[in-house]
C-alpha cells in the first residue's frame, strides 16, 4: 500500500478500536439496546470505509501494475482476486 493509505487506514482503525471498546462498555453498563446498535452500525460503516480505501489503493497500485506489465497471467490473477473479494463483499 502507499504510505498515505497505510497512515490513513491506521488512524481510522485506531478510532474504530476505541469505538469498539466504547460499545463493550455500553454493553457492560446495560445501555439502551438501540444506542448499542447505533454504535455497532457506526463501526461497520467505518470499517467499510477502510475496506474501500484499501481496495482503491489495490486497484491503483497492484492492478494497474499488472496491466502495465503486459503479463496476461498476472492480469488474469489480479482480475480474479478482485472478482473474488467483491463477491464476498456483496454476500
Amino acid at each position: 500500500m502507499k504510505s498515505e493509505t497505510t497512515s490513513s487506514c491506521l488512524k481510522r482503525l485506531a478510532r474504530i478500536e476505541g469505538q469498539v471498546r466504547g460499545i463493550a462498555r455500553m454493553v457492560e453498563e446495560d445501555r439502551y439496546c438501540i444506542d448499542v446498535i447505533t454504535q455497532v452500525q457506526a463501526v461497520r460503516a467505518a470499517l467499510q470505509r477502510v475496506e474501500e480505501e484499501v481496495l482503491k489503493d489495490h486497484v491503483e497500485h497492484c492492478v494497474e501494475h499488472a496491466i502495465a506489465s503486459g503479463d496476461a497471467g498476472e492480469q488474469r490473477r489480479k482480475v480474479a482476486e478482485l472478482l473474488q473479494v467483491l463477491g464476498r463483499r456483496s454476500s
